[in-house]
Protein backbone atom coordinates (compact mmCIF):
# COMPACT_ATOMS: atom_id res chain seq x y z
CA UNK A 1 0.00 0.00 0.00
CA UNK A 2 0.70 3.64 -0.64
CA UNK A 3 1.42 6.02 2.43
CA UNK A 4 1.01 9.35 1.03
CA UNK A 5 4.32 11.74 2.00
CA UNK A 6 5.55 15.31 2.13
CA UNK A 7 6.42 15.78 -0.95
CA UNK A 8 4.77 18.43 -2.74
CA UNK A 9 7.70 20.74 -2.74
CA UNK A 10 9.76 18.04 -4.54
CA UNK A 11 7.40 18.02 -7.15
CA UNK A 12 7.24 21.65 -8.68
CA UNK A 13 7.45 22.09 -12.30
CA UNK A 14 8.94 24.51 -14.68
CA UNK A 15 5.90 26.15 -15.02
CA UNK A 16 5.65 26.57 -10.90
CA UNK A 17 9.15 28.33 -10.66
CA UNK A 18 8.36 30.69 -13.65
CA UNK A 19 4.90 31.89 -11.53
CA UNK A 20 7.35 32.33 -8.34
CA UNK A 21 9.80 34.37 -10.56
CA UNK A 22 7.10 36.49 -12.14
CA UNK A 23 5.34 37.45 -8.69
CA UNK A 24 8.29 37.73 -6.43
CA UNK A 25 10.79 41.00 -6.73
CA UNK A 26 14.09 39.85 -7.59
CA UNK A 27 17.16 41.65 -9.20
CA UNK A 28 18.23 38.80 -11.00
CA UNK A 29 16.91 37.81 -14.36
CA UNK A 30 13.84 35.28 -14.55
CA UNK A 31 16.87 32.56 -15.54
CA UNK A 32 19.21 33.15 -12.72
CA UNK A 33 16.47 33.81 -9.97
CA UNK A 34 14.76 30.04 -10.42
CA UNK A 35 18.29 28.13 -10.71
CA UNK A 36 18.61 30.16 -7.34
CA UNK A 37 15.36 28.96 -6.57
CA UNK A 38 16.16 25.20 -7.32
CA UNK A 39 19.30 25.21 -5.59
CA UNK A 40 18.51 27.17 -1.75
CA UNK A 41 15.62 25.21 -0.22
CA UNK A 42 15.43 28.10 2.33
CA UNK A 43 15.44 30.46 -0.22
CA UNK A 44 12.53 28.67 -1.38
CA UNK A 45 10.55 28.03 1.33
CA UNK A 46 10.81 31.77 2.34
CA UNK A 47 9.53 32.96 -0.88
CA UNK A 48 6.13 30.30 -0.64
CA UNK A 49 5.69 32.39 2.69
CA UNK A 50 5.41 35.69 1.34
CA UNK A 51 1.96 36.72 1.46
CA UNK A 52 2.31 38.29 -2.50
CA UNK A 53 2.57 35.00 -3.37
CA UNK A 54 -0.11 33.63 -1.89
CA UNK A 55 -2.39 36.80 -3.24
CA UNK A 56 -1.08 35.73 -6.46
CA UNK A 57 -2.57 32.04 -6.40
CA UNK A 58 -5.77 33.08 -5.15
CA UNK A 59 -6.40 35.06 -8.17
CA UNK A 60 -4.92 32.33 -10.65
CA UNK A 61 -8.77 32.02 -12.30
CA UNK A 62 -7.29 27.99 -13.59
CA UNK A 63 -4.99 26.31 -11.61
CA UNK A 64 -3.91 25.13 -14.77
CA UNK A 65 -1.09 27.62 -15.00
CA UNK A 66 0.59 25.86 -12.29
CA UNK A 67 0.99 22.24 -10.68
CA UNK A 68 -1.72 21.17 -8.28
CA UNK A 69 1.23 20.62 -5.84
CA UNK A 70 2.26 24.17 -5.88
CA UNK A 71 -1.35 25.03 -6.07
CA UNK A 72 -2.55 22.98 -2.99
CA UNK A 73 0.78 24.07 -0.96
CA UNK A 74 0.80 27.44 -1.11
CA UNK A 75 -2.54 27.62 0.05
CA UNK A 76 -2.23 25.26 2.29
CA UNK A 77 0.77 26.79 4.57
CA UNK A 78 -0.80 29.97 4.14
CA UNK A 79 -4.24 28.19 5.56
CA UNK A 80 -2.03 26.81 8.40
CA UNK A 81 -0.01 29.67 9.40
CA UNK A 82 -2.93 31.51 10.13
CA UNK A 83 -3.95 28.65 12.67
CA UNK A 84 -0.44 29.10 13.97
CA UNK A 85 0.22 25.52 12.58
CA UNK A 86 4.07 26.74 11.48
CA UNK A 87 5.58 23.32 10.42
CA UNK A 88 6.47 23.11 7.01
CA UNK A 89 6.75 19.78 6.63
CA UNK A 90 2.60 19.43 7.84
CA UNK A 91 1.07 22.13 5.58
CA UNK A 92 3.60 19.25 2.85
CA UNK A 93 1.73 16.68 3.60
CA UNK A 94 -1.55 18.14 4.07
CA UNK A 95 -0.95 19.19 0.48
CA UNK A 96 0.09 15.89 -0.74
CA UNK A 97 -3.50 14.70 0.59
CA UNK A 98 -5.30 17.18 -1.05
CA UNK A 99 -3.49 16.38 -4.23
CA UNK A 100 -3.93 12.96 -4.20
CA UNK A 101 -7.24 12.90 -2.96
CA UNK A 102 -8.72 15.17 -5.91
CA UNK A 103 -8.57 11.80 -7.73
CA UNK A 104 -11.50 9.68 -6.76
CA UNK A 105 -9.99 6.65 -6.89
CA UNK A 106 -7.36 7.27 -4.28
CA UNK A 107 -9.80 8.73 -2.02
CA UNK A 108 -11.64 5.44 -2.06
CA UNK A 109 -8.64 3.38 -1.12
CA UNK A 110 -4.82 3.29 0.20
CA UNK A 111 -3.78 0.82 -2.41
CA UNK A 112 -3.66 2.66 -5.92
CA UNK A 113 -2.99 -0.27 -7.50
CA UNK A 114 -6.26 -2.03 -6.06
CA UNK A 115 -9.15 -2.14 -8.22
CA UNK A 116 -11.35 -2.58 -5.16
CA UNK A 117 -12.48 0.36 -3.04
CA UNK A 118 -14.04 1.48 0.04
CA UNK A 119 -16.75 4.26 0.01
CA UNK A 120 -17.42 4.52 3.50
CA UNK A 121 -15.29 4.78 7.15
CA UNK A 122 -17.44 1.88 8.49
CA UNK A 123 -15.94 -0.62 5.43
CA UNK A 124 -12.58 1.16 5.64
CA UNK A 125 -12.58 0.76 9.60
CA UNK A 126 -13.50 -3.11 8.89
CA UNK A 127 -10.89 -3.95 6.83
CA UNK A 128 -8.54 -2.53 9.63
CA UNK A 129 -9.43 -5.40 11.43
CA UNK A 130 -8.20 -7.82 9.12
CA UNK A 131 -4.98 -5.72 8.29
CA UNK A 132 -1.21 -5.60 10.23
CA UNK A 133 2.19 -4.49 9.65
CA UNK A 134 2.50 -1.85 6.80
CA UNK A 135 -1.05 -2.65 5.54
CA UNK A 136 -2.61 -1.52 8.77
CA UNK A 137 -0.30 1.48 8.75
CA UNK A 138 -0.97 2.85 5.55
CA UNK A 139 -4.75 2.13 6.44
CA UNK A 140 -4.68 4.40 9.49
CA UNK A 141 -3.17 7.11 7.58
CA UNK A 142 -5.70 6.52 4.99
CA UNK A 143 -8.63 6.79 7.50
CA UNK A 144 -7.08 10.29 8.89
CA UNK A 145 -6.74 11.47 5.26
CA UNK A 146 -10.19 10.74 4.20
CA UNK A 147 -11.31 11.68 7.63
CA UNK A 148 -9.42 15.97 7.23
CA UNK A 149 -10.59 15.39 3.51
CA UNK A 150 -14.03 15.27 3.79
CA UNK A 151 -14.77 17.38 7.12
CA UNK A 152 -12.37 20.14 5.71
CA UNK A 153 -12.71 20.44 2.14
CA UNK A 154 -16.73 19.64 2.39
CA UNK A 155 -18.16 21.07 5.54
CA UNK A 156 -21.45 22.18 3.57
CA UNK A 157 -21.70 18.49 1.90
CA UNK A 158 -21.57 16.80 5.39
CA UNK A 159 -24.08 19.16 7.55
CA UNK A 160 -26.49 18.52 4.58
CA UNK A 161 -26.16 15.14 5.39
CA UNK A 162 -26.38 15.50 8.85
CA UNK A 163 -29.48 17.42 8.38
CA UNK A 164 -31.01 15.34 6.34
CA UNK A 165 -30.48 11.79 7.71
CA UNK A 166 -28.31 12.08 11.07
CA UNK A 167 -25.33 10.91 9.36
CA UNK A 168 -22.13 11.49 11.28
CA UNK A 169 -21.71 15.24 12.84
CA UNK A 170 -18.03 16.91 12.32
CA UNK A 171 -17.33 15.89 15.73
CA UNK A 172 -17.28 11.68 14.44
CA UNK A 173 -15.34 12.74 11.90
CA UNK A 174 -12.21 14.80 13.44
CA UNK A 175 -12.36 12.19 16.90
CA UNK A 176 -11.74 9.87 14.46
CA UNK A 177 -9.24 10.91 12.11
CA UNK A 178 -7.53 12.48 15.21
CA UNK A 179 -7.59 9.11 16.57
CA UNK A 180 -5.91 7.06 13.34
CA UNK A 181 -3.50 10.03 13.22
CA UNK A 182 -2.06 9.17 16.46
CA UNK A 183 -2.33 5.84 15.88
CA UNK A 184 -0.21 5.98 12.87
CA UNK A 185 2.27 8.21 14.76
CA UNK A 186 3.30 5.19 17.12
CA UNK A 187 3.60 3.02 14.85
CA UNK A 188 7.30 1.98 14.08
CA UNK A 189 6.68 2.35 10.11
CA UNK A 190 6.11 6.36 11.01
CA UNK A 191 9.36 6.34 13.10
CA UNK A 192 11.47 4.65 10.17
CA UNK A 193 9.29 6.97 7.83
CA UNK A 194 10.79 10.27 9.90
CA UNK A 195 6.74 11.17 9.86
CA UNK A 196 5.97 10.89 13.62
CA UNK A 197 5.64 14.49 14.27
CA UNK A 198 3.31 15.20 11.41
CA UNK A 199 0.60 12.57 12.26
CA UNK A 200 0.72 13.93 15.95
CA UNK A 201 0.39 16.91 14.96
CA UNK A 202 -2.33 16.29 13.37
CA UNK A 203 -3.83 13.63 15.49
CA UNK A 204 -3.40 16.92 18.14
CA UNK A 205 -4.41 19.83 16.27
CA UNK A 206 -6.70 18.03 13.93
CA UNK A 207 -9.53 20.74 15.14
CA UNK A 208 -7.83 23.25 14.27
CA UNK A 209 -6.70 22.12 10.27
CA UNK A 210 -9.84 21.16 9.61
CA UNK A 211 -11.33 24.65 10.42
CA UNK A 212 -8.05 25.94 8.11
CA UNK A 213 -9.04 23.64 5.58
CA UNK A 214 -12.72 24.75 5.69
CA UNK A 215 -11.64 28.37 5.07
CA UNK A 216 -9.43 27.26 2.46
CA UNK A 217 -12.46 25.57 0.26
CA UNK A 218 -14.33 28.60 -0.20
CA UNK A 219 -10.98 29.51 -2.88
CA UNK A 220 -10.17 26.28 -5.04
CA UNK A 221 -10.64 26.40 -7.64
CA UNK A 222 -10.58 22.25 -8.67
CA UNK A 223 -13.93 22.58 -6.63
CA UNK A 224 -15.92 23.89 -9.29
CA UNK A 225 -17.40 22.17 -11.62
CA UNK A 226 -15.31 18.88 -11.11
CA UNK A 227 -16.16 16.01 -12.23
CA UNK A 228 -14.40 13.47 -9.12
CA UNK A 229 -16.70 15.76 -6.52
CA UNK A 230 -20.22 14.91 -8.62
CA UNK A 231 -19.19 11.50 -8.16
CA UNK A 232 -17.61 11.72 -4.82
CA UNK A 233 -21.07 13.36 -3.58
CA UNK A 234 -23.45 10.99 -5.47
CA UNK A 235 -21.05 8.15 -3.71
CA UNK A 236 -21.78 9.53 -0.38
CA UNK A 237 -25.44 9.76 -0.86
CA UNK A 238 -26.01 6.25 -1.40
CA UNK A 239 -27.10 5.05 1.69
CA UNK A 240 -25.63 2.91 3.80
Amino acid sequence: MKVIRPNCRTQFTAADYDFIASVSPARQGPSQGIIRLLEDQGSLDRLLDQPRLFRAVLELRSCLRVSLHFYFYVLVRHALMREEILDRDVADYVAEVLAEFSLLQRLRNPNPNDDGHLDYLHEMLEALERMEAEDRFAMQTHIGNYALFLSGIFPGHLQRRVERRAAPGFRFYEELGASHFRMAGHHYIARRMEMVSIFMTLGQAFHVTRLALNHLSEKLVFLEADRAVRDLFRELDKPE
